[in-house]
């Protein structure tokens, strides 16, 4: 299925590492797929969610390599950009994190990225981690499991 096929019925996302680096580093694999949906962002037809989990891996390798432009650029795109909200995780987070690691057996990482997501009111979650498609509650949108436009 298409991504803008994926997309339709899609207000907010919640947004996962991997996608966000492959745009962010136009990674050539994925750009066709991730451009859409961050167009759609800035066009205002789609809202954003992310978090400190989303930012800190994203930021790992542009902090590493000293590529300060490119971490510069993550932090516009998850903390201050206008159509992504950056959520801090708490008690409740925890709690349901908790609740989803037990139920799924997913890692910690992942558990508090999903219930970030729906604490947020996301209508899906954008990923590339396939075994995230287990989790009921909420649409996954895997990017390998997609076609471009």
């Amino acid at each position: 299925m298409k991504i803008s096929k994926r997309l339709q019925s899609v207000k907010r996302i919640f947004l996962d590492s991997a996608p966000v680096i492959y745009y962010i580093e136009k990674n050539p694999d994925y750009l066709d797929k991730t451009q859409p949906i961050f167009e759609r962002l800035d066009d205002g037809s789609l809202s954003a969610t992310s978090s400190p989990i989303t930012l800190a891996e994203c930021l790992v390798l542009p902090y590493r390599l000293g590529k300060l432009e490119t971490a510069h650029a993550f932090f516009q795109m998850l903390v201050n950009s206008e159509s992504v909200t950056f959520i801090n995780l708490d008690d409740q987070a925890a709690s349901m994190a908790a609740d989803l690691r037990a139920r799924y057996n997913l890692s910690l990482p992942d558990a508090l990225q999903v219930a970030a997501a729906l604490l947020a009111g996301c209508d899906a979650f954008l990923t590339n981690d396939s075994s995230l498609g287990r989790i009921s509650e909420l649409s996954m949108i895997v990017l390998d499991e997609v076609e471009p436009g």
